[in-house]
């Protein structure tokens, strides 16, 4: 007989991911696809290519849960949703059991969450009302700049300056980069400028644990991120296998228990 897999949906503004787990919550197949404008026909495709990495079929699915900006637009789990801070929390709980301040950088809002020792959320906070520090922000001025998004990473590591930039709103740092590329200066330097820009608003948000956790497409795309916030406060920060699903694995978890929560023994932590 199949072994019964569980499935978490984050559905993203701009992307959606599925991830499908065993009953000991081990990643066993993902997927991720731009969101589009038809989320139920994308989680369907997500589902289907996680399900066949997984070497499962839909019949094999236990239960399931969904989580993200569109987690009500997909008739599958409509009936089972979760926040997206309590899916980044278990996500992260799961790869890293100890005490440890979560930072999500997203493509349209960040989140820092704090877990104590047990798993248990000691506070949140999220940036909601601007741009500036998100795969957003990154996304105008890759086209600012007419440089491809895939390609900004690169750029910015080869920087051997950097060019600060000094506004808080996008459309303003906008116009700092083009004042930037008028005085000649160098694209590498403004790249640097930008990401270092993206990582400073989210350290700003809230004070940081000992163990720092970086998640989010946006960390997964751009490592250079990483090397800045580790600069930036001064010691190593952590990353779960696969950033970008950290809110899919946690949806998926949480299946795990509405399935489980009736078996001792078998409910995961």
């Amino acid at each position: 007989m199949a072994q019964p897999v569980y499935v978490g949906l984050d559905m993203g503004a701009s992307r959606t991911k599925v991830a499908v787990i065993d009953r000991h919550g081990v990643l066993l197949g993902h997927a991720v696809k731009k969101s589009g404008t038809d989320f139920a026909a994308t989680a369907a495709l997500c589902l289907d290519a996680s399900l066949e990495l997984a070497g499962a079929n839909r019949s094999d699915i236990s239960d399931a849960v969904a989580t993200g900006y569109g987690r009500n637009n997909v008739a599958f789990v409509t009936e089972k949703s979760k926040t997206e801070i309590g899916c980044h929390a278990k996500g992260c709980y799961y790869s890293f059991t100890e005490a440890i301040t979560i930072i999500d950088i997203g493509g349209q809002d960040n989140k820092i969450i704090k877990l104590d020792t047990e798993g248990r959320r000691d506070s949140f906070k999220m940036n909601r009302k601007c741009a500036a520090g998100t795969g957003a922000f990154l996304e105008e001025m890759s086209s600012r700049l007419d440089i491809p998004l895939d390609e900004m990473n690169n750029l910015a590591h080869q920087a051997t300056e950097m060019i600060k930039l000094g506004s808080y709103c996008t459309v303003f740092s906008a116009t700092e980069v083009l004042e930037n590329i008028r005085h000649g200066k160098p694209v590498t330097a403004i790249i640097k400028g930008i990401f270092y820009s993206m990582i400073q608003r989210v350290l700003e948000m809230d004070s940081l644990t000992d163990k720092v956790v970086l998640c989010g497409g946006v960390v997964a795309h751009n490592p250079y991120l990483v090397e800045m916030a580790e600069e930036l406060i001064g010691r190593p920060v952590l990353l779960t296998e696969f950033p970008q699903l950290t809110g899919a694995h946690g949806a998926a978890l949480y299946a795990l228990d509405a399935a489980t929560e009736d078996m001792p023994g078998q409910k995961l932590a």
